[in-house]
């Protein structure tokens, strides 16, 4: 059911810390942490505590959590001191975009001279 852990499913087990995962923020309905293979020198992702596939999914079932997503990624930014000098939020949906974990989340990347270069 949309919305509900899944057993099979890497982020709800680090949502539910079964699996360790250096968090950076928390809130009631969002949980960021830090990418174990990062792109730049801040890359952290922002997943909703709520199990949907991605982004599109979890805007159609509830869009104000997808902008609680994002309102928090502008959050950890700010933590992250790269407000300023610019930053990416980037949602992959599907494998073909490069979606390897399916539960909704925002990549948010940052801190790199030529981080616009390295991405699309």
């Amino acid at each position: 059911m949309a919305g509900e852990p899944q057993a099979d499913c890497l982020f709800c087990k680090i949502v539910a810390g079964e699996i360790p995962a250096t968090v950076v923020r928390e809130t009631a309905t969002t949980l960021a942490f830090r990418d174990i293979n990062p792109q730049a020198p801040t890359h952290v992702l922002v997943v909703p505590k709520a199990h949907y596939p991605d982004a599109v999914t979890a805007a159609g079932a509830d869009p104000a959590l997808v902008g609680e997503v994002i309102a928090e990624a502008g959050r950890v930014a700010a933590d992250e001191k790269v407000d300023e000098s610019g930053y990416r939020l980037i949602f992959n949906t599907g494998a073909g975009a490069g979606q390897t974990v399916f539960h909704a989340h925002v990549h948010v990347l940052g801190g790199g001279d030529r981080l616009h270069e390295k991405l699309i």
